[in-house]
């Protein structure tokens, strides 16, 4: 990506970041890094997903953010809602894509000794690696969404891992409404239509610009329903890696209520919410106890492990369909 872009570009995110207290400074110092790592790579997609991701995530974090922060009430006795996001969960949205991105980078400059890396384009059936950081932001994007528009579903939602699918309150791991679900189908389809958008897909047309990118008969290149399947399948991916989150979380993470109102326990910065020693002021009964989960992990290991794994199965699906054309 051009220096002229990314800095300036750069600049303006980090600054939205600062002024809206969105990151919290080790968060901010961690975006940086995140943000040169796209930003070297000489396509730009990238960094517009990066930015495409953390503008819309910031965007629906704030819809009706008081509502949401009596939904649910902090470890620290506060009431609830996301805060200033930490280095931690900048890592777990972004670390997958990041090795990704320099993973391709290597391989472009192995493959093209001209280094003409900004003209080279897309291949059809070719570079998983592509497949894999787009598939991030579509996954990441939608469990963003899910979690911070479905908790305002005027019904509470139910809990995936359950065998009855039975109700819980707003917050839980795990818990999923209609609402949450079609948030999070559109939070992939804005990361898929910015990568279909923006990616330097290869056409074997003669033709060139519009022309190239709307063609229909290319059996090598990417044809406009070659791009149209792209977008389709990246959205309904990446909203899979929503419902795969409320899985994950539903399973290996504690949710913890509090007794006393009834409401889910949130823990600073995606952490586990303590439940020993955590005592009402009237008697020496424990304030919080556990609604479901086995606490192995905290927020921020459940959304990067479903980051991994919705990147590498990607890849692995695109792999295999490719082949079998």
């Amino acid at each position: 990506m051009h220096p002229l872009i990314a800095v300036p570009a750069t600049g303006a995110l980090v600054w939205r970041a600062y002024s809206r207290k969105s990151l919290t400074p080790a968060g901010i110092f961690t975006a940086i890094l995140t943000a040169v790592v796209h930003a070297v790579h000489p396509w730009g997609v990238f960094f517009a997903l990066l930015g495409v991701f953390f503008l819309s995530g910031t965007a629906v974090t704030k819809v009706k953010h008081d509502v949401k922060a009596r939904l649910t009430v902090s470890s620290s006795g506060a009431s609830g809602g996301e805060g200033a996001r930490t280095h931690i969960q900048v890592l777990a949205n972004s670390l997958v894509a990041s090795i990704l991105i320099l993973l391709h980078m290597r391989q472009l400059y192995r493959t093209d000794s001209n280094n003409s890396f900004e003209e080279k384009c897309w291949p059809y059936g070719q570079d998983l690696l592509v497949v894999g950081i787009v598939s991030n932001y579509a996954a990441v994007a939608a469990d963003t969404f899910s979690s911070e528009l479905g908790i305002l579903s005027k019904g509470n939602p139910r809990l995936l891992t359950s065998w009855n699918f039975r109700k819980v309150p707003p917050g839980t791991n795990g818990g999923i409404t209609l609402l949450g679900t079609l948030a999070g189908f559109l939070g992939a389809s804005i990361v898929a239509l910015t990568s279909t958008l923006l990616l330097p897909f290869c056409s074997s047309s003669s033709g060139s610009g519009i022309s190239s990118w709307l063609s229909f008969q290319d059996d090598t290149g990417w044809t406009l329903q070659r791009k149209l399947l792209w977008f389709a399948s990246i959205t309904i991916w990446g909203g899979a890696g929503s419902l795969l989150d409320s899985a994950l979380g539903g399973w290996f993470q504690a949710s913890v209520i509090d007794v006393r109102t009834g409401k889910v326990v949130e823990g600073a910065g995606g952490k586990k919410v303590p439940v020993i020693g955590a005592h009402s002021k009237k008697d020496d009964r424990s304030s919080r106890q556990v609604e479901s989960g086995l606490g192995f992990l905290d927020n921020n290991a459940v959304n990067i492990l479903m980051a991994f794994l919705m990147s590498i199965g990607g890849m692995v699906i695109a792999g295999y369909l490719w082949k079998t054309e």
